[in-house]
């Protein structure tokens, strides 16, 4: 098997790595924290110094946004400037599709293969190699990707051979993902504030038709008390902003995610940004005088 380099390290990327070792591949990995990179090494991994870029096969990018991949691959000691023949690059960050393009015509011109290919499913289904990819991009791009699709993802959604619809439908994904969280600490607040226990709400919804998979996944945080980051709430203004540009661009208001994202901007503004994205239920909370649990 051929050497997969795969470059941010961060709760996604990690378990994507994972995930490739444990199907038999050859990883190296790079971060901005050392001590990722360290980690990796410890199950099985090495860093991305200890080679050149030409030995990678495959390069799966998973930074935070356009800007990052731009960073990574651009420039005389980027990314594609040194990758050789027949590599290709697998870009995860989410990003506006005319920026997914733009990222692509560089890989083209440099002989490089590049697959718009956006993630779901969270930290706990990259570990497990069960990610949903939603990709596009040439046939080349698709077969030499192959190994490291098959090891990283239970489901690979095929948008064609353009770059861009890729980067669309996760933008489609974040409205919904994004609005479902908001909605979900929305609702919560409601139910307690006439009395209803959390852990019945959580119950009763989650067998019920007003249920959704993130209402499922964040209600039992807010449950809990517990806002470590699995998904953070800097990550809403972000793709939230993303969403709300693209739908400006096509000429009409998209009124219900534009309201979810104002409430994640105010939680970052609060200083919530690094807390798990569930703690959006504080700002409902707050002016109806309800006590989550945990708090004191």
């Amino acid at each position: 098997m051929g050497r997969i380099s795969v470059v941010g390290l961060g709760a996604m990327g990690m378990g994507m790595a994972r995930a490739l070792l444990r199907a038999g591949h050859e990883v190296a990995g790079a971060d901005i924290d050392p001590a990722r990179v360290a980690a990796l090494a410890t199950e099985g991994g090495r860093p991305v110094e200890a080679d050149t870029p030409a030995q990678t096969d495959i390069l799966v990018l998973v930074v935070l946004n356009a800007a990052q991949s731009r960073a990574v691959l651009g420039g005389p000691n980027g990314w594609l400037a040194g990758l050789g023949p027949g590599a290709v690059v697998i870009s995860c960050a989410t990003m506006a599709p005319d920026e997914a393009r733009a990222l692509a015509a560089e890989a083209e011109a440099a002989g490089i293969d590049y697959l718009d290919a956006p993630i779901s499913g969270g930290a706990v289904r990259a570990d497990e190699g069960a990610l949903s990819v939603m990709a596009a991009g040439s046939e080349a791009a698709f077969a030499r990707a192959g190994p490291a699709l098959d090891a990283m993802a239970a489901t690979v959604h095929r948008l064609g051979d353009a770059p861009g619809a890729g980067s669309a439908m996760k933008a489609v994904n974040q409205l919904l993902a994004g609005v479902h969280i908001a909605a979900m600490g929305e609702a919560m607040t409601l139910g307690m504030a006439h009395g209803l226990a959390p852990e019945r709400i959580v119950e009763v919804i989650s067998a019920s038709a007003g249920t959704s998979w993130m209402f499922e996944n964040r209600a039992p945080h807010v449950v809990e008390g517990d806002y470590a980051p699995r998904s953070a709430i800097d990550i809403w203004p972000k793709d939230l902003g993303i969403v709300c540009d693209m739908a400006d661009a096509a000429g009409f208001d998209p009124a219900v995610a534009r309201a979810a994202l104002a409430q994640f901007r105010a939680a970052s503004a609060q200083g919530l940004g690094d807390v798990d994205d569930a703690v959006i239920t504080r700002l409902y909370a707050g002016p109806a005088g309800v006590r989550l649990p945990g708090e004191g």
